[in-house]
């Protein structure tokens, strides 16, 4: 076979790239991957607690008629403000004056037994300076006059406690406010004393709201310290201090809270409204520090977080012992030391040793830079 200078120029390519394949294949180097960090400060065994709270009025009244009767009239909704003195609701009072005009009918009639046994007591007493009757009649006389008299006081008091409940057929507010509930109805018969309307008192305002059973201790201790808990309106970024006004001294059955009541005053916070309320309370443990609960790992059955060498710009995992839990943060008793950067974000991909570079969202920021800001 005769080989030309044009077939050497093409069997000469194709032996080389046959070469090329057969060679061992170069490794390729792990991704250095952007993470998030944040460098760790002592919590010194305190963490925010926040609590849901709503907004109600420092005095609330429930309301109901004094007499029993049938609902004739409602005069107010829910939701509305009303004066005092002012009527919310009427009975039908037909009964109540019925038994109002019998009550002065008994009055008028011991009125006139009492002036007939006064006029028979003088004359008598005249009768007996005449000698004409014995002492023993006379003292007859004057026994009748005071029997008189003591049953015209008592037909007096009776039509007056008459009139009262001829009145408690209106059911008038008390103080001014807002009504928060309502229970009746017009044609509805209700008892005496049973409770029909509810009113918030005009005035000083709490955010009440439930405080869990094993930080009741905690909590009390801060009873009448100004500005130990804050509050903020929902929807609101501003928060206001407050203080802790009252707590129940026994925990609901049910919840195992308990209710717990901070002042807030009157001009900021309107009845019914959300409110978040924020407080600082030592925790079960002695000290320790906050960490994101996204920045924890599981290793061999054991919490771990990822710690960032800043000189070699390579992680490791650390095995921690954590505390409590508030919201999205979790208290590291053992494991970690202030000024340590562990990662917050791409915990999940990362692999012992691995190169990694911080995240910088603004491109002009310097990627050495150590992210800011501890755990707050």
């Amino acid at each position: 076979m005769r080989w030309t200078k044009a077939s050497a120029c093409v069997v000469m390519p194709l032996c080389l790239s046959l070469l090329v394949a057969c060679s061992k294949p170069q490794p390729t180097e792990a991704p250095v991957r952007a993470v998030r960090t944040m460098v760790l400060t002592d919590a010194g065994g305190v963490l925010e607690r926040e609590f849901a709270a709503d907004i109600r009025a420092r005095h609330e009244s429930r309301l109901g008629f004094r007499v029993g009767g049938k609902v004739v009239q409602r005069a107010v909704v829910l939701g509305q403000a009303v004066k005092a003195g002012q009527v919310l609701a009427q009975l039908d009072p037909q009964d109540l004056r019925l038994v109002q005009d019998a009550a002065r009918a008994g009055v008028a009639a011991a009125e006139a037994n009492a002036a007939l046994s006064a006029s028979n007591l003088k004359r008598f007493t005249e009768l007996r300076a005449q000698g004409f009757i014995s002492s023993a009649e006379l003292e007859r006389h004057e026994t009748a006059n005071r029997a008189a008299q003591a049953s015209l006081q008592q037909a007096r008091a009776q039509a007056g406690v008459q009139t009262n409940q001829a009145n408690y057929s209106a059911l008038v507010a008390d103080a001014a406010g807002v009504i928060t509930s309502v229970d009746l109805e017009p044609g509805q018969v209700v008892a005496a004393g049973q409770p029909v309307l509810t009113l918030a008192h005009d005035g000083a305002r709490d955010a009440v709201f439930a405080v869990p059973e094993d930080m009741g201790a905690a909590v009390r201790a801060l009873i009448g310290k100004p500005g130990a808990l804050k509050v903020r309106r929902w929807g609101s970024a501003d928060w206001a201090p407050v203080t802790l006004r009252e707590m129940a001294a026994a925990a609901d059955p049910v919840t195992r809270t308990y209710l717990a009541k901070a002042d807030v005053g009157s001009d900021h916070f309107g009845l019914g409204q959300t409110a978040t309320v924020m407080l600082n309370t030592t925790v079960r443990a002695n000290g320790g520090l906050r960490v994101p609960l996204n920045a924890l790992v599981e290793k061999d059955g054991h919490s771990a977080v990822w710690v960032l060498d800043g000189q070699s710009m390579t992680v490791k995992t650390v095995p921690v012992v954590t505390a409590d839990i508030s919201g999205n943060v979790i208290l590291v008793t053992k494991g970690l030391n202030p000024g340590q950067e562990v990662v917050t974000a791409g915990v999940h991909v990362l692999t012992e040793g691995q190169k990694v570079r911080r995240y910088q969202p603004d491109a002009a920021t310097p990627a050495s830079a150590p992210a800011s800001a501890a755990s707050k």
